[in-house]
């Protein structure tokens, strides 16, 4: 039973439940049912007081499933873990943010507030919550229960998602854009500098590409980007970048990588092009391309655009050898 329902007031801060109410449970079980924000409210031993249609709704698990249980979680997570209202319950408002990154305290003692991807086993699908805890307090002044609200903000976040993808992302390829490539490597230069760690990157280029597009039309030479775009991008490990860097040329920023390394990973991005066997009219009858490759250790007498001019010299160089080949700056390969 209900010791202490609540009175409907937001939740965003501490609540003090009105005499009246206390005395009627069936009262407070109806207003939380009608309300259409998924609510669910914990006693203070952590089992579920109320789980409101909406709440069923969201999660697809029925009221009957959860009340009088402390597995409320299982609706918002494969494994277990507490949710907000359970932090709130064992005041551990503190250490929130060590059990749930990117948790915040409300302007109210011990009332939390949180805005992340919850697993929802029984709903099948992953979801943006935005969840708000409080407490419940008696008329005495001693805790009764733990309100917390769910706000579903999934279509927000996935628009979210795509402005800012839109932002960075190159519309042809899916790769980085410029945009991106340029900030990721001054910030990676940044992070070079300090941990005194190699930074290298290849300047990728399609041969005779303009031959290729003119025989094959604009279509087929947006095919063909984007085909030596994925071929690229196979060869990546999880923290390397690519990008278009403009037209048909692509840059690929290898953090802590030697030069050695980066020869490697090129040959590897060439090998995949050439083995795609695009039809192509040049002497090697399938399109190839021409990288060149950089390495640098940041510091105060060099930068991130020194290290773009190298990686361009490098290319130009293979593309004056003949093309369909890599090449390493002069100093470095002698």
């Amino acid at each position: 039973m209900i010791s202490a329902p609540f009175n409907g007031a937001s939740t965003s801060a501490s609540t003090f439940v009105p005499t009246a109410l206390v005395q009627d449970g069936a009262f407070a079980r109806q207003l939380v049912a009608s309300l259409s924000i998924p609510v669910f409210v914990l006693d203070t031993e952590g089992k579920v007081m109320i789980w409101n249609r909406a709440c069923e709704q969201l999660t697809g698990v029925a009221a009957h499933e959860v009340l009088g249980s402390c597995d409320h979680w299982r609706s918002f997570y494969d494994h277990r873990r507490p949710t907000l209202a359970d932090l709130v319950l064992q005041n551990r408002v503190a250490d929130v943010r060590r059990v749930l990154p990117g948790c915040a305290t409300e302007g109210a003692p011990a009332s939390l507030c949180l805005e992340s991807w919850f697993d929802m086993p029984r709903a099948g699908r992953r979801r943006y919550l935005a969840a708000d805890a409080s407490p419940i307090f008696g008329a005495d002044g001693t805790l009764a229960a733990v309100v917390e609200t769910l706000r579903d903000l999934t279509d927000e976040k996935m628009a979210q998602v795509a402005l800012e993808q839109l932002a960075t992302r190159d519309g042809l390829t899916g790769l980085a854009n410029r945009r991106c490539f340029d900030d990721t490597l001054h910030a990676e230069w940044a992070r070079a500098l300090r941990q005194q760690q190699p930074l290298s990157l290849l300047m990728v280029d399609v041969d005779n590409f303009k031959a290729y597009n003119d025989a094959n039309g604009h279509l087929g030479g947006d095919e063909c980007l984007k085909r030596i775009a994925r071929a690229v991008a196979s060869e990546m490990r999880a923290n390397d970048l690519v990008a278009r860097y403009g037209g048909e040329e692509f840059a690929v920023i290898l953090p802590n990588q030697s030069l050695k390394g980066a020869a490697i990973v090129a040959e590897r991005i060439r090998c995949r092009v050439e083995q795609l066997q695009l039809p192509s009219t040049a002497p090697t009858r399938h399109v190839t391309v021409s990288i060149g490759a950089a390495t640098a250790v940041a510091g105060p007498d060099n930068n991130a655009s020194q290290l773009v001019a190298t990686a361009d010299a490098a290319l130009y160089r293979a593309k004056h050898l003949g093309r369909n080949r890599i090449s390493l700056p002069l100093t470095e390969a002698a």
